[in-house]
Formats: structure tokens, C-alpha cells, sequence
């Protein structure tokens, strides 16, 4: 949402509100940080253990109460998280205008991402504009015949904020010096195969399998694996428990968005259960392995920039073995990437002019 925020910004007749729902606070300044941006509220909804419904509940009333002390004339929210879905309905419940940035997004699996394939149908039945990344994302709106709605396709924000990130990574000597120290355990002379992994359907079973793949893959001599664990506990309990002391895999803290991308720029293949990553990665030309069943960004698989490889141990060693073994092809030469040209933030503010 960083890109949106900082052109709605430079708009003199648009006086924009910032709020965030207090999660992993210690994740997001950087990123606030970065896009020189300040947080006007503080939702701390954040309570040890809680559940998705409490999660849900909280950021319902809270987010309610904000909007009826701000006055605002119409909330933007971003993606399918359970904060977003609280948010929107949170507007719904007040007669406020709603426009969903990453609309349209869909596996037609409810459970599958879980509960965020809920949550942005949540969003895009209540927002009157739907800000729809690709065409597909669009047609997908369309066919679910929501009603009188403003769907406008932009392309997604995220490849705005990776192309102005990418940017200072170019052409800012003194910069990647700071981060060559920062990472200087890496071994340029070895492939670099970079991790996320966090997703809820995920958690059990297939985590596990996913652990254990990634700890055959560490035994390789030519490649190292870095992987920024995120701190939800579902997730670093099996990843150090499986993990924690393999060769060759180092798990580090969740890092900075500048950060992200420069380990991204670094590697050879990447191996995510991330939405986010399968459109960024392509416009740095990084091929990506999905380990989900299904993908609501079915455009990279189309065009052969993304492969979904599951979550069942063989199949992932397997493919992650062919690419870096050179039995598929690493390369995206020509590739154009399907969700954007870094100008969606311009187009979503150019439609809110339009509208006052």
C-alpha cells in the first residue's frame, strides 16, 4: 500500500489517514522507514493466542470507532488479510465507501488460501471500487456479478514499490555496500536458493514436509539457502526444529523490504509460499517455485515465470534439483511480467479524482 499512500499523499485536495492494526510492528517500521512513511493510528490489536475471530473482532470495533472519529469520506484497504476483511466490513457497517486494492484475486477454493480467499471476497462484496490488478483478476469481478461497482484494472501496487526500491538499489553505490556487509556470510561463489514460507493452510502436515525438503536440499555442497523466518510461531517452531541446525541453510530474522529485494536480486531460485513474491520476483527476472496446491495469481503460471510444485517433500527436492541442476531452464530472458509497469498507484489515485 506504500506506493498508494505516497501519491495520495502529493494530492493537496486529499487529506490521507494512515492506520495500522499494531501486528509485527516490528516488521512494518521498516518498511514505514523506507517509503518516509508515518503511521496517524495505532489499532493495537495484537493480544498473545488469540484466535482469527478475536483477531477479526478487535480489529472490527476498532477500526470502527477510528472511522467515526476521523470522519472519512472512504477507506482503502489492500489484499485478503483478516484485518482487511475486518476493515471493510468495519465501513460496510457504516455506510462508507470501500475501495479494495488487489481486487479479484481467486482460487475458488475456500480453504485454499485459508482464510484469506474468504476474506478478499469478503472485501470485494462490500468495496464499491475494485482496484483489480490484471484483466484476469477483473473478468474474475465480472462473472461474480457483485452489483454496481467501479472496477478499474492497474496493475498491482507491489510492483511499483519493488521498481522504486529496485531503483535505489541501482544506482546507489554506498547503499549495496551497507547491504554486502550486512549479508556478507553469503558465498557468491555457491547458487542461492532464498525462502519464505508462512502461509496458515500450510501449518502441520505440510509445513513439516516442506521443513524436511528444505533440510535434503541444505546437504547440497553447491548451494546455500536463506531463509527470513517469520515470527508467527506456527512457523519457527517446525523450521528450527527440522532446520535449525542444517549446513548450508541460514535462517535470519525477518529482514527489511530493501533487504528482501536485494536478497531476491541475489538469487538464483526462489522457493515461497508468498503471494507477493510470485509477482515481484519476475521483474527482476527470478524464477519461482510456489509450494501451495493452487495459486490465485494464475498469470505467471501462464506465462511460465511461476511453477506450483505442492507441498509434498519429493516433489519439491525434485524440482528444486532440476532447476538448480540445470535439467529445467532457470532463465526468464524476454519475460514480461503479467502484473504490472510500476504506475498502478497513479491509476488508483487518478480514479479518486475522478470520483470528487
Amino acid at each position: 500500500m506504500a506506493p498508494v499512500v505516497k501519491a495520495l499523499m502529493k494530492q493537496p485536495e486529499i487529506e490521507t489517514i494512515v492506520c495500522s492494526t499494531g501486528q509485527h510492528r516490528e516488521m512494518l517500521k521498516p518498511i514505514l522507514d523506507l517509503f518516509k512513511i508515518s503511521c496517524d493510528h495505532d489499532l493495537d490489536v495484537m493480544v498473545p493466542g488469540q484466535d482469527l475471530n478475536a483477531l477479526f473482532s478487535r480489529t472490527l470495533f476498532r477500526t470502527g470507532e477510528l472511522l467515526s472519529k476521523v470522519g472519512a469520506d472512504r477507506l482503502l484497504v489492500h489484499g485478503d488479510t483478516t484485518t482487511a476483511g475486518a476493515a471493510a466490513l468495519a465501513a460496510f457497517h457504516q455506510k462508507l465507501p470501500v475501495g479494495h486494492v488487489e481486487a479479484g484475486l481467486r482460487t475458488r477454493r475456500l480453504h485454499e488460501p485459508w482464510p484469506e480467499e474468504l476474506n478478499r471476497r469478503l472485501v470485494d462484496i462490500v468495496a464499491d471500487h475494485l482496484y483489480a490488478p490484471t484483466e484476469e483478476s477483473a473478468r474474475n469481478l465480472e462473472a461474480e456479478a457483485l452489483g454496481k461497482k467501479t472496477i478499474v484494472v492497474t496493475g498491482n501496487t507491489v510492483i511499483d514499490a519493488l521498481l522504486q526500491v529496485n531503483e535505489q538499489l541501482t544506482s546507489n553505490s554506498s547503499l549495496i555496500a551497507v547491504l554486502e556487509q550486512k549479508f556478507g556470510f553469503l558465498d557468491r561463489s555457491k547458487k542461492l536458493l532464498l525462502i519464505t514460507g508462512h502461509r496458515r493452510e500450510n501449518f502441520g502436515q505440510a509445513f513439516e514436509n516442506i521443513c524436511r525438503a528444505i533440510a535434503e536440499i541444505g546437504r547440497r555442497g553447491d548451494t546455500q539457502i536463506v531463509y527470513p523466518v517469520h515470527l508467527n510461531p506456527n512457523v519457527r517452531e517446525p523450521v528450527f526444529r527440522i532446520i535449525g541446525n542444517c549446513e548450508n541453510i541460514s535462517l535470519i530474522e525477518p529482514v527489511g523490504y530493501l533487504e528482501f529485494v536485494y536478497l531476491m536480486r541475489l538469487a538464483t531460485l526462489i522457493l515461497t509460499d508468498s503471494g507477493g513474491v510470485q509477482e515481484e520476483a519476475p521483474s527482476l527476472g527470478k524464477r519461482v517455485l510456489v509450494m501451495r496446491n493452487i495459486t490465485e495469481r494464475p498469470e505467471a503460471v501462464a506465462a511460465g515465470l511461476v511453477e506450483i510444485v505442492g507441498t509434498e517433500h519429493d516433489r519439491i527436492v525434485d524440482r528444486v534439483s532440476d532447476y538448480l541442476d540445470g535439467r529445467s531452464s532457470i532463465s526468464l530472458d524476454g519475460a514480461v511480467n503479467p502484473y504490472g509497469d510500476g504506475h498502478a498507484a497513479e491509476r488508483i489515485v487518478h480514479q479518486l479524482n475522478s470520483e470528487y
